[in-house]
């Protein structure tokens, strides 16, 4: 049974309709990556998979119940995080402060209570060890990080928070080639804790390196859905580069394109 599954999901905006009938399931372990190129539907279908928008149509089934999100808190009490590529983390702060925002742990004294710097520094560096990353210590700035090392943290705070179903909007985009090495073996590793991920981008390359099942989006639509072994890289960059147009293009030009 599928972690979360999205059937048939339409979404308008007016007359303009966003998405027009895509279908996704995420099961335990499985990486699903959603590709397609700039204005292909892919953040319009992440928000309603978050519960930032709810669809016009469709079915959101969560562990084979129907499900509404009317809010993204919704979302994220039923298990689905989301790592955004601006990571919502303020770069003057230490790791530990930026991995417990708005969820410290306290400790009460009379009837005060004070965040416990404690047991929020021990856990920050050990889940952060635990992701492959050796902190100078649990007050480093989290600018300080490179892009691949705060993608970590971001991904690392989900997965302590509980998420069963882990969001990742373009991770790797603007990484260099180890940083990308990094985020991609942290992907490897929470897919081993049994966690479903959406990994949504537009490099297929980063795609196959990790992915278990591939959808291909276009003008909001669902072009088609493959297993690891069922297409090659090139077949997923004909198909989301509009290989059938460019060509129908190309034959129209006499060939010139």
């Amino acid at each position: 049974m599928a972690l979360i599954e999205l059937r048939d999901i339409e979404k308008h905006f007016g007359p303009v309709i966003a998405l027009n009938g895509v279908s996704v399931a995420v099961e335990a372990g499985q990486v699903h990556c959603l590709l397609g190129d700039n204005g292909a539907g892919k953040s319009t279908f992440i928000k309603i998979m978050s519960g930032v928008h709810q669809p016009t149509r469709g079915t959101i089934l969560m562990e084979g119940k129907e499900t509404v999100f009317e809010t993204p808190r919704d979302a994220l009490h039923a298990g689905i995080a989301t790592v955004f590529q601006d990571l919502a983390m303020i770069p003057l702060m230490s790791v530990t402060r930026n991995f417990w925002m708005g969820r410290e742990p306290v400790r009460r004294f009379g009837p005060l209570r004070l965040m416990d710097f404690g047991r929020a520094n021990s856990v920050t560096v050990e889940k952060m060890r635990e992701m492959g990353i050796n902190l100078r210590g649990p007050d480093q700035a989290v600018g300080t990080l490179s892009g691949g090392e705060r993608q970590t943290v971001a991904i690392s705070r989900a997965v302590y928070f509980g998420a069963k179903v882990l969001i990742l909007d373009e991770p790797t985009s603007a990484l260099g080639v180890r940083q990308t090495s990094n985020v991609l073996a942290t992907v490897d590793r929470v897919r081993k804790e049994g966690i479903g991920i959406v990994f949504i981008t537009h490099n297929v390359r980063h795609a196959m390196a990790v992915g278990d099942r591939f959808t291909v989006l276009n003008r909001g639509r669902t072009l088609q859905t493959f297993a690891r072994d069922e297409a090659t890289i090139e077949e997923l960059q004909d198909l989301m580069a509009g290989g059938q147009e460019l060509a129908t293009l190309e034959e129209s030009l006499g060939g010139t394109v």
